[in-house]
């Protein structure tokens, strides 16, 4: 590490000292702290300044001692009575974890969801598919003996691909694989045969824009996480229009291809020409920079038979543990049932659905009765931007201070960590006293934010939301592909999620008083 380098966690405990007055206040303070970040405390400062060095340092050293260095102090907010409550959970989540991990319960979750991926398959909004999942689902729920299992009306997208192929004719004949994007236009019947702009950024084709016209863009963007790379998905096929191409192709989002395309939705905007748009292999997509790049023509001839229809009636599928002591208030588990039109949704969402299923099923299984109301919901339309949750949420926004926390797994079922948690700092602490139930699979993590479709406007307006941290190493290899299917589960893995999901939704709903805002 270089002199101008100071570590971050030790700078911020630094500011930290500095903003509570243990280095003094002022121009003097400030000035110090800033000649610390840039390497440049000398003998100019003198002795004195020596010592409020090492002043701070040790007072950081002990506020910082056995927790990680965040500046975050919530842990020790929460009361003794708060934590032995917490501590009296212990017993009940070691049965939760024996029989979700080891007891009769071992492996259902995932024997639920092969069934129910092998008979259903993928379920794309307003599709025949998606229908049945939910009949599927309401009957299955209803079978266990839920409570107040129903069916809450929304309005869907409803876009069908179609017939469609892309075949390379120049410099010789190849057949590219591609998966249409969500909401694409589709080609003229007779297809769209055009030269290829090969680019590597939106900066790239901004500064060709003028090759650009009557051309079909290739974007062969480099991978660098799945949030800053799918802007190119999203936003691609407008700004290739906005310079006049005809068509768009997008390197898929993923950073492994055994040439598998990754399809997903995309944006149109109101005052620029709609023009077709899929998304392309990795291999397809540097295959033609290659040529490109020495000089050599590519032309493709692309059709697309993608169809849009009027919105199309799709519903939220409910259940419930009512509460025993206060059952207008709600802990919400949930997961989305539908998916693209590719794989078997087993992993996006059918794993997380069904851990949701599964954390009712268990705590019923185990005759428990928490004082809160435990709701599951299975979201519709997720994959189109949360148009179900989001109608949802409309719909029940009006008891906003009865939902003591949403929970959503929707980033796979892999071995998991933790929890992404947002809420308040006393919150943090409970959940962090919570984790510790969990030491027994050593799944005890609290991160900073929770992530979720469809709980964030939940999460926006205030109300606590935590969502499944897991193994997202090989996530995005399969992610709205035509490898997202029941291969790619692990039962021991939903197995430890589906105990983790458990225990956490169990305790919070039967605690005495709701997580603090």
């Amino acid at each position: 590490m270089g002199r101008s380098q100071l570590p971050s966690p030790l700078l911020l405990g630094l500011r930290e000292l500095l903003a509570v007055g243990s280095l003094g206040r002022g121009k003097k303070a400030r000035h110090w702290l800033c000649d610390f970040q840039g390497g440049q405390l000398s003998k100019r400062k003198g002795r004195k300044m020596k010592c409020l060095f090492l002043i701070a340092v040790i007072q950081l050293l002990l506020q910082c001692t056995g927790k990680p260095l965040s500046g975050d102090d919530s842990y020790q907010k929460i009361s003794e009575d708060v934590k032995r409550e917490i501590a009296g959970y212990s017993d009940i989540a070691k049965a939760i974890i024996n029989l979700a991990v080891y007891g009769n319960a071992k492996n259902r979750s995932y024997e639920r969801l092969a069934l129910f991926a092998d008979t259903v398959g993928p379920r794309l909004s307003g599709s025949k598919n998606l229908d049945v999942a939910i009949e599927y689902m309401f009957s299955a729920l209803q079978e266990e003996g839920l409570e107040n299992v129903h069916l809450e009306p929304v309005k869907v997208p409803h876009w069908e691909r179609g017939e469609e192929f892309a075949l390379m004719l120049a410099p010789r004949s190849h057949s590219i694989s591609i998966l249409g994007l969500g909401s694409s236009v589709p080609t003229p019947p007779e297809g769209i045969t055009a030269e290829v702009l090969v680019v590597s950024s939106f900066d790239e084709l901004y500064k060709r824009a003028e090759e650009a016209k009557g051309k079909i863009v290739v974007y062969n963007q480099p991978y660098i996480s799945y949030g800053e790379t799918v802007r190119y998905r999203a936003q691609g096929a407008v700004e290739a229009a906005k310079a006049g191409a005809v068509a768009s192709l997008i390197r898929s989002i993923t950073s492994f291809s055994i040439n598998s395309p990754h399809t997903g939705w995309q944006y149109y905007q109101s005052n620029v020409p709609k023009i077709p748009t899929a998304c392309i292999s990795v291999e397809d997509a540097e295959m033609m920079a290659r040529i490109s790049s020495r000089g050599t023509k590519v032309i493709i001839k692309l059709k697309m038979g993608a169809k849009t229809y009027p919105d199309a009636c799709s519903f939220n599928t409910v259940a419930e543990i009512v509460g025993s002591k206060y059952p207008d208030q709600v802990v919400l588990v949930s997961g989305h049932l539908d998916s693209w039109d590719v794989g078997q949704g087993a992993m996006d969402d059918g794993g997380g659905a069904f851990i949701s299923w599964e954390a009712l099923s268990l705590i019923k299984d185990l005759g428990l009765c928490p004082k809160r109301t435990l709701r599951l919901v299975l979201w519709t339309g997720e994959e189109q931007g949360g148009v179900g949750a989001e109608q949802y949420y409309q719909l029940h926004k009006g008891n906003i201070s009865n939902f003591d926390i949403v929970m959503e797994s929707d980033e796979g079922t892999f071995m998991p960590s933790g929890l992404g948690f947002t809420g308040s700092d006393k919150a943090r602490g409970i959940m962090k006293e919570i984790m510790q139930l969990l030491q027994p699979i050593n799944v005890t993590n609290i991160y900073e934010s929770s992530g979720g479709t469809d709980i964030d406007y939940w999460v926006k307006d205030g109300v606590p939301g935590a969502s499944l941290r897991d193994d997202l190493s090989k996530y995005f290899w399969f992610h709205h592909s035509q490898g997202d299917t029941m291969t790619v589960q692990d039962p021991s893995q939903m197995n430890l999620c589906a105990a983790v999901w458990t225990v956490v939704s169990y305790v919070i709903a039967d605690m005495e008083e709701m997580l603090p805002r």
